[in-house]
């Protein structure tokens, strides 16, 4: 038996984070990937590593939705980067034409390259048509203070409040990532599944953000979930996989380290 994962989400030239991470993450975790891009984002090395920001004509993106899951039975998806509220709304409605066992969204909120009134017009597309069909999210630390509307999260209760008030949105589980900037020795996330909340921790590894981590934890949760796993275990097993990932991480010429898959 294969197990199966899909992707839907944006592609990263430099290959350290996007459907690059997400593919990666699903060969190594045993589940055999299969994607559909969103939007292409390249850094410019001459401006300052900004962010360039390409979208994917929508209809282009129907065809591979429509191509992925005529090809084979699936029922375990990541939305990763989706950029623009005419891309949100046809994957919204590519996702609407079938069941889903689980639908794992890594909330990418304010899309880098950008005008600032664009990017707003995406954040609220996302709220209103993506994040009531997932069942897990997977929010780091600035998402979370914007999805739930707290302006200030410091310790793990105002954590685990914020995942509950995302949790009202819609999504049965609710990962909120607290990462290497909530105070603290350990980088801690909290699951809330309803009531319950499971909190885990690991030491921090250094003290600034590796680049691919959120699409990593995302997918590496999306590739656990295919293999048959609950949702706790595969957070947990995600979490082991992406520190591993940041300890063994990948330097190059940009000014940021990446996660390296399977390190």
């Amino acid at each position: 038996m294969v197990d199966l994962a899909y992707v839907i989400a944006g592609s990263e030239a430099t290959g350290g984070a996007g459907i690059q991470a997400d593919l990666r993450t699903f060969q190594e975790l045993g589940a055999f990937g299969l994607g559909t891009v969103t939007c292409i984002v390249s850094f410019d090395p001459a401006n300052d590593w900004g962010h360039r920001f390409f979208p994917v004509p929508p209809e282009v993106i129907a065809q591979q939705v429509e191509a992925a899951t005529a090809a084979y039975d699936l029922d375990v998806v990541k939305i990763g980067m989706l950029g623009t509220p005419a891309t949100i709304e046809v994957v919204a409605e590519g996702l609407r034409r079938q069941p889903w066992r689980h639908v794992v969204l890594d909330p990418v909120l304010i899309c880098k390259g950008q005008e600032p009134g664009a990017a707003l017009d995406t954040d609220n597309a996302l709220r209103e048509h993506v994040v009531p069909l997932a069942t897990v999210v997977t929010p780091n630390l600035f998402e979370t203070r914007a999805l739930s509307g707290m302006e200030t999260i410091e310790t793990v209760e105002q954590l685990t409040e914020a995942a509950r008030r995302i949790q009202q949105l819609g999504p049965r589980y609710v990962v909120a990532k607290g990462g290497v900037e909530l105070p603290g020795e350990d980088a801690v996330d909290v699951l809330v599944d309803g009531d319950e909340v499971t909190v885990l921790r690991t030491p921090k590894v250094g003290r600034e953000r590796v680049a691919g981590a959120g699409c990593t934890l995302a997918a590496a949760i999306t590739a656990e979930l295919a293999k048959g796993a609950e949702v706790g275990a595969a957070v947990a097993r995600a979490k082991d996989f992406v520190t591993a990932g940041i300890e063994g991480r990948v330097s190059g010429r940009a000014p940021f380290e990446v996660v390296r898959q399977g390190a």
